[in-house]
This record gives C-alpha cells, structure tokens and sequence, in this order.
C-alpha cells in the first residue's frame, strides 16, 4: 500500500494515527509512504503512483473518500494571502489558490507550515478560511482522504482516527517544532483550529465550494 504523505503540522495528528494503526496486531498492514507538498501528492494520486493521500478538495471531486478531510470551522492560521503585494499562487497549493480568486483576494498565497509561521510573525495577512466563513457562514474544506482501492481499509482508518483525540508525544512535537522552527505551544494551538470529521456541515460548505469554483483555473 503507497500512501501519499504531505508533512505539513496540520496532519501530525493523523501521521501519529497511521503508525500505531499499521502496527497493531489486528491490522498488520505494509505502509509505504511518499511524500510531497499537495501539488506534487495531487498529481501522484492522478497517475496512480500513490494509492491514497489527503487530496486537495478542487482535485477530489471525482474520486472515492472517506469523511475525512483537513477542515477549518472558521479561521486556519495556515492559509493566507499577504495583500499589498503583487499576485502570486503559491505552487504548493491547489484548492487556496482558487479559494483566493472565488473571494476575489489580491495578494501573495501562502498554505503550511510556512504561512503558520508568517501568521506568528506578522499582522499583515488574510485568513482565507475566516474569510470564506464571514461570507457564507459554512466550513471550508481544503482536502479528503481519497483512494483508488481497498475501501473498506479506509472506512476503518475513518472510524478508529474519529474515536478519540490523538494526543501528541513530547518527542514527536519536539521534532516537529524543530522541523518547522515553530514553538511546540504554538503547534498544539494551532491544531485546534483544525477539525478532521467531513459532517453534514462541511459536505454543504465543500459543494458550496465546487460550485462557485467551476470553471476555475487549478494547478
């Protein structure tokens, strides 16, 4: 099995997950992982290379998922646009870079890590998320756990990651808070502006998306 992995904080829950998932004696599965930014697992997912991934809702339409997704209630602190600045897409993302044109946003894309860390650093920013719910009052969901086979694998990965909060060892928040050089406080805070479970809700606000989206140019 080849699962598309993207690093970035707001998944580190889900990683965790994963490894204690595969290695139970129940499950007993073989895990391979290639990683990327969503751009390069989007495409992966496209021409098969990876089997399952977290892909960014513009790409999922057509592909199986489970309710599972990265999903901001209101803002997302990891997803911005820096107005006052010439446009410019970011090349990580998908669904943002679209998001900012469907809110009419002018400025710079940021997603990730790197945009968490301007957002720490800085006020000059918009969070596209808040944004999007100012304007519709709905979730904005940025990606679904997709596959191509072995649906009744994904359901199960579904209904045990749903079950109860993963909590994060200290040596795991350590690594990635040197990893990305943001604080290990900031990390858990920063996680609780990210929501997992695709409800009816975020269903409503992710076709909201697609609707608004068609036609849009995607990367």
């Amino acid at each position: 099995m080849i699962f598309g992995k993207i690093e970035y904080l707001n998944l580190l829950p889900f990683h965790i997950f994963m490894k204690r998932f595969t290695k139970s004696s129940q499950q007993k599965i073989s895990m391979h992982y290639k990683k990327g930014v969503p751009s390069d697992i989007n495409k992966k997912f496209l021409t098969r290379k990876v089997d399952a991934a977290f892909i960014s809702s513009i790409s999922a339409k057509k592909f199986q998922h489970v309710n599972l997704g990265i999903i901001a209630k209101k803002e997302v602190l990891s997803v911005l646009v820096i107005p006052n600045t010439k446009n410019k897409k970011d090349a990580d993302s998908a669904s943002s870079n679209v998001l900012a044109n469907i809110l009419g946003v002018n400025g710079e894309v940021l997603i990730g890590d790197k945009a968490l860390k301007y957002y720490l650093q800085n006020n000059d920013y918009i969070d596209l998320a808040k944004l999007w719910n100012e304007r519709y009052n709905l979730p904005f969901v940025f990606a679904l756990l997709c596959f191509h086979k072995d649906k009744k694998l994904y359901k199960n990965i579904e209904k045990e990651f749903l079950k109860k909060e993963v909590k994060i060892p200290q040596y795991i928040l350590k690594i990635a808070s040197s990893r990305t050089n943001i604080d290990k406080k900031d990390i858990l805070n920063y996680l609780t502006f990210i929501s997992y479970k695709l409800d009816s809700k975020a269903k409503y606000g992710l076709n909201c998306f697609y609707k608004k989206s068609f036609g849009q140019h995607i990367i």
